[in-house]
């Protein structure tokens, strides 16, 4: 099992197309994600995109966006080692501040997507 193992789900009332878009431009990824270096394994369209990482971690990482209802469920893995020797503890420190910034990415994605929306209206 990898030392940071990231799994992270956040429903968004958005279409899938429309969340796929926010991922596929790469000059975004510095901005979410900017200690790791990531190189695409596989670019799925509208179903997100599995990445190599390298970088402040070495691993993998995913993007999966799942239609569901009105809207689209994004799942976010992250499986990874640090490049060098971690402790135990340091490695269960830095996998609760990726688990943190894993939902801050997707709760902001949210909150600008979802922009004036009311609650129970369909997606915009």
């Amino acid at each position: 099992m990898p030392s940071i193992d990231v799994v992270d789900e956040t429903f968004l009332a958005v279409p899938r197309a429309r969340v796929a878009d926010e991922f596929a431009v790469a000059a975004r990824w510095p901005r979410l994600w900017p200690d790791l270096e990531l190189e695409v394994v596989t670019d799925r369209g509208e179903q997100g995109f599995r990445w190599t990482v390298a970088g402040a971690l070495v691993g993998s990482m995913e993007v999966w966006l799942e239609q569901v209802l009105d809207g689209t469920v994004v799942h976010y893995f992250l499986r990874a080692e640090p490049p060098g020797p971690m402790s135990p503890r340091r490695a269960a420190v830095e996998a609760g501040r990726r688990q943190r910034a894993a939902k801050a990415i997707a709760l902001a994605l949210k909150a600008r997507l979802e922009a004036g929306r009311a609650p129970g209206e369909p997606p915009v």
